[in-house]
């Protein structure tokens, strides 16, 4: 997205201060929040060993803050202090129950040794008092300003997350209304088209501002004092600014329309925004429910920290595009002149791994996809092939290891682990891309090219790993140093962080070492990209991460509004909790999730399909591993495919209109396959694979007991969930089944535990969504229930998780000791966060429920750097806005 033009003050335009410089600092401070507890973890730690002192049992934590002189008298009277006590207690008038226990004797000696106790108290304190004053010095001054400043900001971004998640998005949907920017089918040309773009986009933000000061209204007239209203008072002002500007642009259509075009074709251009928004917003006003629209917007604050990563990963790809990194690899492949098919497969294994780390195929398509069009047309390919890789370009990797969207899966489906799902997915991984270069190599059209011999190509690809070298040795820096200094791992949970700083160092060692960096020198135009200075660079790669915010992220919050649609529809109601057949049902739950997923965004349409579907796919026999497998095929098959297909309207926004008019131009002539490559290989690639995954998955689960040695000979045996050799552990009646709401579960990270509960906005208006509740849960269920909490805890406290830790305490848990909560909690966070490696396994569980409580005793060994023990514990618990939390917690 390019900045708007006009005068500038100190060498930037008023758009740049106003939303490239906000949005700049407020990626940063997320950066800072993604980091903060890791590096105050370390902060600590570094306090300790330099000013702490076990010898005076001084302890940093204790010179954190100026400490306040006892008030206490150190040097009683006690003789004094008795002998009036006494007497006090003497002449004091008797109450009736002192009358009922008679006389009660006095004794001084007792008085006495309670007075020297607190006296001995006393000199205790103030000896502290001199300990703690006189370790203050200078230095420590100094550092613990550094040390609590940092937490200063950090807790402050960390409690404020869906504040700035909203100021950002904010800023970032007012730039990108002003350039056109939103996602639709074609973008507006003509000026009919930007009519009916700006009538659309009138309507939605309309229907927007009326629901959001609706629900602000019923938030005030419901007598509870409202948590945040700035959030719902920014989220009005943001429709209400939307609304003007696209009145604006009704009244005056922008300069650089085209003439001609019709209404009809000027609907293609209606963004997918304004298309949903007004959609749910007319469907939800029909049916009475004005706050709707705003109820749904607002989840994305209670999934703040979700679409933060967000847009970090897409600066992190903007960043990218500013080095040379991408071209000076491509440099160790282009000497093997392999056909165009063979090297796209190549370039679409590598893309797998960040897509990944991101988790969501669409914000890969977006950081990178541009790349991979460019490269993949550089080797001789079609454009119409190019632009198919480069909408598959994050497809194939979603199945993988880290990524965050299984996460999400494993930890809203107790029937299934992290584990089992990225070990049938990568086999899923193999087959589609197996299919992919199939047909590709099918398709192909006969080019006859010279293949490069490997003696020659050997060295030259040799020669272009020397200018790649030291970017893999920053990026090998970076993470062993979150390794080392801040014994930070790079995973899912990590990586949103990581790569931007990975990124960052690269963009500043691209930018300081200049000159020609391949082989044979540079292009004019990589000479061009190579002087510019790396303030440019990093706020071109922030002006680009704009546009994809604003047109991303609003899309995102606007399909879960879609989400809420269809739920409060009954539309899944009216799927048959028994379906006779399981082929039948993997059918009609095939076709159903490919719908799902061309309608809405991966992390919203999980939550739906787990609160909605997958209990019924459950209880008619579908393995829940299997079943996760073809949603998560179809779901990218969804993304895929006409009428929307996210993923191809986001890779025509990337490569731009011009190529896209030069694909059409260069196959006008050509046959039908060939015109419309760029839809149908992908579709051809993802429905061959899903019905593979469907049909082939039931067929090798029928079968698991012959496959086995199969299965052994190949070592596939760790990937080989064992759950396959058994029917489902837990099916339900047909009945009951559809009314179980999906069993919350703890997440492995903070904010993901926010995502399970239903969002509080939607709690404050009767008539939110809801999923049916079952009159009564049956034992075996709740039994399952406080097993997944204990177990989920167990997990977290061994992936060193405080906040997750934390969360699973009831704010009425017995504390120990005389502790206060805040005390504890800082004693939990110290300790947890000194060990550099935790491992807490439980074994011989028993869940005994009584009542509304619960009481789990299991054995538990823990293993933390050289220290281990093995305790019997006894948790008991009790359930808290739809979650087990801890009461008691005793070890024996």
């Amino acid at each position: 997205m390019q900045s708007s033009a006009g005068k500038k003050w100190f060498g930037r335009t008023s758009s740049e201060w106003l939303s490239s410089l906000p949005i700049f600092s407020l990626l940063l401070l997320t950066l800072i929040i993604g980091t903060g507890e890791m590096v105050h973890g370390q902060l600590l730690r570094l306090g300790e060993r330099m000013f702490g002192d076990p010898a005076n049992q001084v302890q940093y934590f204790l010179l954190r803050a100026d400490p306040s002189a006892p008030t206490c008298d150190a040097n009683p009277d006690i003789d004094a202090l008795v002998a009036r006590q006494v007497a006090d207690a003497e002449t004091a008038p008797q109450s009736d129950l002192d009358l009922l226990f008679g006389d009660v004797a006095i004794d001084p000696n007792e008085i006495r040794m309670s007075l020297e106790a607190a006296r001995d108290q006393c000199r205790e304190r103030f000896a502290v008092y001199e300990r703690v004053s006189k370790a203050i010095t200078p230095e420590v001054e100094v550092f613990r300003e550094i040390e609590t400043g940092f937490f200063g900001i950090f807790k402050f971004g960390t409690e404020n997350r869906p504040l700035i998640l909203l100021i950002m998005v904010a800023i970032a949907a007012i730039s990108t209304t002003k350039q056109f920017h939103h996602i639709s089918l074609r973008p507006p040309r003509t000026k009919k088209d930007f009519q009916v773009y700006s009538l659309a986009m009138l309507g939605a933000n309309l229907l927007m501002t009326i629901s959001a000061t609706y629900y602000l209204k019923l938030q005030y007239d419901s007598g509870v004092a409202v948590e945040n209203p700035l959030i719902s008072i920014i989220a009005i002002a943001l429709f209400a600014a939307l609304s003007f500007i696209s009145l604006k642009d009704v009244l005056k259509i922008p300069a650089q329309a085209e003439e001609g075009g019709s209404y009809g074709m000027g609907l293609l251009s209606i963004p997918l925004y304004a298309f949903m928004a007004l959609n749910a917003g007319i469907s939800f006003f029909m049916d009475d429910y004005i706050a709707g629209l705003a109820i749904y917007f607002g989840q994305i604050t209670e999934l703040s920290s979700i679409f933060l990563n967000l847009a970090l990963y897409l600066w992190a790809g903007m960043l990218l595009k500013q080095t040379r990194v991408v071209s000076l690899f491509m440099d160790i492949l282009r000497p093997w002149k392999l056909p165009p098919e063979v090297f796209t497969y190549i370039v679409l294994l590598a893309a797998a791994v960040p897509t990944a780390y991101t988790g969501a195929s669409g914000v890969f398509v977006i950081a990178a996809g541009a790349i991979v069009y460019r490269e993949v047309l550089a080797v001789g390919a079609r454009r119409h092939f190019a632009l198919a890789a480069t909408a598959m370009s994050g497809s194939l990797g979603v199945v993988l290891r880290p990524c965050l969207l299984i996460v999400v899966i494993a930890a809203l489906n107790k029937e299934v682990t992290t584990s089992e799902l990225y070990g049938w997915g990568l086999f899923v991984f193999i087959l589609t891309s197996t299919i992919f270069m199939i047909i590709a190599l099918l398709k192909a059209e006969g080019r006859v090219t010279e293949r490069a011999k490997a003696k020659e190509a050997l060295p030259q690809s040799l020669r272009a790993l020397v200018p790649v070298s030291p970017y893999i040795l920053i990026v090998m820096l970076v993470v062993y140093g979150y390794e080392y200094l801040l014994d930070t791992k790079l995973d899912e949970f990590t990586a949103p962080v990581m790569l931007p700083v990975i990124m960052l160092f690269v963009i500043i060692f691209d930018k300081l070492r200049g000159g020609p960096t391949k082989v044979g020198g540079d292009t004019p135009a990589e000479k061009k990209k190579n002087k510019q200075g790396l303030e440019v660079a990093v706020r071109s790669a922030t002006n680009e991460t704009i546009g994809h915010i604003g047109a991303l992220i609003m899309l995102m919050a606007l399909s879960i509004s879609v989400g809420g649609m269809i739920e409060r529809s009954g539309l899944m109601s009216v799927v048959p909790a028994e379906m006779g057949s399981i082929w039948m049902a993997l059918t009609i739950f095939m076709f159903m999730m490919v719908f799902i997923g061309m309608v809405m965004d991966p992390f919203g349409a999980v939550i739906l399909v787990s609160a909605t579907v997958a209990p019924i796919a459950y209880s008619n026999g579908i393995h829940p591993v299997h079943f996760w497998m073809i949603v998560i095929t179809a779901f990218e098959l969804g993304y895929l495919s006409p009428p929307v297909a996210l993923n191809q309207l986001l890779a025509r926004q990337v490569v731009g209109e011009a190529e896209m008019d030069k694909a059409a131009e260069e196959t006008k002539h050509k046959p039908f396959y060939y015109r419309y490559e760029r839809w149908l290989l992908p579709v051809y690639t993802l429905f061959i694979g899903l019905l593979i995954v469907t049909y082939g998955g039931q067929v090798l689960i029928n079968n698991a007991d012959n496959l086995k040695p199969a299965s052994h000979f190949l070592g596939l045996d760790q990937l080989r969930p064992s759950v396959l050799d058994q029917a489902p552990a837990l099916t339900l009646d047909p009945a009951p089944a559809v009314e179980e709401p999906a069993i919350e579960a703890p997440q492995p990270q903070p904010d993901l535990t926010v995502e399970d509960t239903p969002p509080a906005a939607v709690q404050a208006e009767p008539e939110a969504p809801a999923v049916p509740v079952a009159p009564a849960m049956p034992a075996i269920l709740v039994q399952a229930e406080v097993t997944e909490a204990v177990s989920n805890w167990a997990a977290a406290w061994s992936a060193r998780d405080v906040e997750g830790y934390l969360s699973f305490y009831s704010v009425d848990f017995e504390l120990p000791g005389e502790l206060g909560r805040s005390q504890w909690e800082s004693q939990r966070r110290e300790r947890i966060a000194s060990k550099s490696n935790i491992e807490v396994d439980i074994s011989n569980l028993n869940v005994q429920l009584n009542g509304d409580e619960a009481t789990a005793e299991f054995d538990q060994s823990y293993k933390a750097d050289k220290y281990s023990d093995n305790v019997r514990k006894t948790l008991r618990l009790k359930k808290e806005d739809g979650r087990w939390k801890i009461l008691t917690e005793q070890a024996r």
